[in-house]
């Protein structure tokens, strides 16, 4: 009896599995479809920009010191 009732839980698992009505592919709500190389490319316009405003923050702040030991050089010399 345990035999029939594994045979017919298997048998009903596979033909509960396979009935054919899955095969039609899941409509999606946007066309639109991201690959990882979209990912990629997408993290990488971010890094390049970090790092362009960091190099502008960068050069900006170099300059005020620059100014600014002018200006000491300058008071120095007086």
């Amino acid at each position: 009896m345990k035999k029939l009732f594994a045979i017919l839980a298997i048998a009903g698992a596979m033909t509960a599995c396979n009935s054919g009505e899955g095969d039609k592919p899941a409509a999606t709500d946007s066309p639109k479809v991201e690959t990882p190389v979209m990912d990629a490319t997408k993290v990488a316009d971010s890094a390049n920009k970090m790092i362009n405003n960091a190099a502008d923050s960068a050069s900006k702040m170099m300059d005020k010191a620059v100014d600014t030991a002018k200006k000491m050089v300058e008071k120095a010399a007086k």
